[in-house]
């Protein structure tokens, strides 16, 4: 594991958490931190919210309705002609009362800019928004792609700014509908992670802090740019998005093969993962899963585990090497200019995910099985992504959270409501390109490497269960779950 990280605040009170093999320094949030706002914000005037994407709207109202009564002003900047201008106007942010303008006049005015425009527009524009920013202003971002864009053309953060990240680990739609589930039940909301990477005035922690606990955080951990853009990537390909996909890809022809109905081959593998699986993990860990099988199904669990985690690890490994070396974010670049010609299509249209919009129409929640076969073949891809983000030294709470809470907690509930893949092409445009990419080499090498063996009777690593069971990531989820938000997240 990496060092821990260290930090220390004028504004609020931090705290240690206990993760077993380690211990990491943590802020907790709450209604009641919001009357600290101004102190952590203190010089800062106007807050621009740049974009009105997946997180712009959230943060940006978000950051209104926790800064009320102050004199700081959240603004939003959009591009001239913005066909986001009239959400942001139905929102409440217009030009008439003053907290909606033109994106880099926004940026210019600010104290404090959220860069939250798409990946691939920061990519594109990151020079401009660098000429627009004063000198002593503070640029926030809520992913580390672009310092990965800028380690791949040599680029610089300028010299004269703070440079902080607020990474809620959530999707835009999750951050605000949790903080507004936190109006009634305090601490209700998305966890986020902060890093610091430029500091130039010593103001730059209590910025991200205050930052964070207006968002609805209910606990901030300590990470940095370079890792959170590498677990992100890595988890958006991984077992948030691109995984699921394939996975279940995977399990519902193979239940369809051995006779299941279409109805049941989906209710086996998607409901099952999205539904009592998810749940499962989100209250009682991973382990849980495992641990509430009969014994006929713990056994096949154990060789659907066995038989999975090394076809999964071979592509968590793969997809990890991509995103360190610059590769993903490169593609995520050139596919820019192809999107500007042939937008993506959608991914709901083969016969699994069909079903299963017939399948939730009518769905028992009580009926909803835990299929063990499934349960093994999940488990074993989340996993193999947590033991690789392990191995290359990230911080145990971000291993948790990018690997495990975001999926539980987050993602897979908007995936049980509306499906897998309206979850996919609801994300950012760099998470769609990775789950499109990596989707079907999960599905391919699970099914042409994991299964056939399985079926062909070759003996697993006997090392790979016991190593499951002894893993480390069950004290820190253990840890974190006692930071679990108060409330499930509430989809309509």
């Amino acid at each position: 594991m990496q060092k821990p990280l260290s930090y220390t605040s004028k504004v609020f009170e931090l705290a240690e958490l206990d993760l077993g093999k380690g211990k990491e320094v943590i802020v907790k949030g709450g209604r009641h931190l919001f009357p600290l706002l101004p102190k952590a914000f203190a010089g800062i005037k106007q807050i621009g919210v740049i974009g009105w994407g997946s997180q712009g709207p959230a943060q940006a109202q978000n950051l209104r309705e926790s800064l009320a009564g102050t004199d700081i002003r959240v603004k939003v900047g959009l591009r001239p002609a913005s066909s986001s201008a009239k959400e942001a106007a139905a929102a409440g942010f217009t030009e008439e009362n003053g907290t909606l303008g033109e994106m880099f006049q926004v940026i210019k005015e600010s104290d404090l800019v959220l860069l939250l425009i798409s990946d691939a527009a920061q990519a594109e524009l990151f020079g401009r928004v660098f000429e627009a920013l004063r000198p002593g202003t503070t640029l926030g971002l809520s992913h580390g792609f672009l310092l990965g864009h800028m380690k791949n053309v040599g680029a610089k953060f300028p010299a004269n700014i703070n440079v902080v990240g607020v990474c809620p680990k959530g999707m835009g739609p999750s951050v605000r509908r949790l903080y507004v589930q936190g109006k009634e039940v305090n601490g209700a909301g998305i966890n986020a992670s902060f890093a610091v990477e430029q500091d130039v005035d010593g103001r730059a922690t209590d910025i991200a802090l205050g930052w964070s606990v207006a968002l609805g955080s209910p606990y901030t951990f300590q990470t940095t740019l370079e890792s959170e853009f590498k677990s992100d990537i890595y988890g958006e390909r991984g077992i948030l998005l691109g995984a699921v996909h394939g996975v279940i890809e995977s399990l519902y022809r193979r239940f369809l093969s051995q006779g299941m109905s279409r109805e049941d081959a989906f209710l086996n593998s998607s409901e099952s993962i999205t539904g009592p699986i998810s749940h499962t993990i989100s209250k009682q860990g991973i382990l849980a899963v495992y641990e509430g099988l009969d014994a006929a199904g713990k056994k096949t669990f154990e060789q659907a585990y066995a038989a999975s985690y090394p076809a999964a690890r071979e592509v968590m490994q793969e997809i990890y090497d991509e995103v360190s070396s610059g590769n993903e974010i490169r593609g995520v670049v050139l596919a820019g200019e192809r999107l500007k010609k042939r937008p993506m299509g959608k991914i709901d249209g083969t016969e699994a995910w069909k079903v299963g919009a017939t399948v939730r129409a009518k769905r028992d929640p009580a009926k909803t099985p835990v299929h063990p076969f499934t349960a093994g073949v999940y488990v074993a891809t989340m996993m193999a992504q947590i033991d690789v983000l392990l191995d290359h030294g990230h911080p145990y709470s971000e291993v948790a959270n990018e690997s495990v809470i975001e999926c539980v907690d987050s993602l897979n509930p908007y995936m049980h409501a509306r499906g897998v893949s309206y979850m996919i092409d609801n994300c950012s445009t760099t998470a769609r390109l990775g789950a499109r990419k990596w989707a079907p080499r999960f599905d391919y090498t699970i099914t042409q490497q994991g299964y056939v063996e399985l079926d062909d009777g070759k003996a697993a690593d006997p090392k790979l269960f016991p190593a499951f069971k002894s893993s480390v990531i069950h004290g820190v989820l253990a840890a974190c779950a006692k930071l679990r938000p108060t409330v499930d997240i509430f989809v309509e």
